[in-house]
């Protein structure tokens, strides 16, 4: 028999931020009350509480909702506590011993992208992208990778407006648009590439850890001497960097028998 809900309106908002996340795009409201069983009135009522907390966004336009900020930061919260650094670590000490090239774990916060891991290969020089370092996620590769596999209309709520954009070498999208053409690119490559934006003479090569929906839940880049990135090595860490992003989201997911050679 089952337990009664004691906080029934807490029990539907769990269910409609539980719903809203396993979809691949925005839904009407009908649809969630729909499939959810509840009245049309209570789910139109949440999903105004929710928006105005951010933890919906109301595509007007559309008439449909879909996650907001605050809800993909609840998320990350989770990312950036020791669960995700306890099963990272070993993956990316091992596309070190790899590649011989310092790796970094990063999660999104908002519009920026905080360090969780840096594994620093010896006898490399130390890096700005250090442990707990947050900087403008639409620089680096390991946010353009998240970035790139994020919905639209969290992109539009990140980046509303050309303010948004920051530089640190005078480089760098510096508007909506030209964000999208970025990340259009970086979908199409399968990973983000990143040449002295954050750090002139160094470029960066990530790929995001998505979890079973698809969503980013942390990237893995490695950084490289930029005379040293030829084709060759190119080709060689975005294999490898793509390996040790596929074998974390296996550990998350549960699947811990790692993929030969990681």
């Amino acid at each position: 028999m089952p337990r009664p809900v004691k906080v029934p309106a807490a029990h539907q908002v769990l269910a409609i931020l539980s719903h809203l996340g396993r979809q691949a795009g925005p839904v009407p409201a009908a649809t969630v009350a729909r499939e959810l069983g509840l009245p049309r009135s209570t789910t139109y009522q949440l999903l105004a509480t929710l928006a105005e907390s951010g933890f919906v966004v109301h595509l007007a336009d559309e008439r449909r909702y879909s996650l907001g900020v605050a809800a993909y930061e609840l998320a990350t919260g989770y990312a950036r506590q020791a669960p995700l650094q306890r099963v990272a670590r070993v993956p990316l000490a091992r596309l070190v011993d790899r590649t011989g090239h310092t790796a970094h774990l990063a999660v999104m916060h908002g519009h920026e992208v905080i360090y969780l891991i840096e594994e620093r290969a010896p006898g490399r020089p130390p890096l700005v992208t250090d442990v707990g370092v947050r900087l403008p996620a639409h620089l680096t590769a390991s946010g353009r990778a998240m970035l790139a596999a994020l919905p639209a209309a969290q992109i539009r709520a990140l980046y509303p407006h050309p303010d948004a954009f920051v530089t640190r070498h005078e480089a760098g999208p510096r508007s909506p648009s030209a964000l999208r053409k970025l990340l259009v690119e970086t979908r199409r490559r399968g990973h983000a590439v990143e040449v002295g934006e954050v750090t002139p003479g160094f470029a960066s090569i990530a790929v995001a850890v998505l979890d079973h929906t698809r969503h980013p839940v942390a990237s893995v880049a490695v950084t490289v001497p930029r005379p040293e990135l030829g084709p060759d090595l190119r080709d060689v860490l975005v294999v490898e960097v793509g390996r040790t992003a596929r074998a974390i989201a296996a550990r998350i997911s549960g699947h811990t028998r790692p993929a030969p050679g990681t």
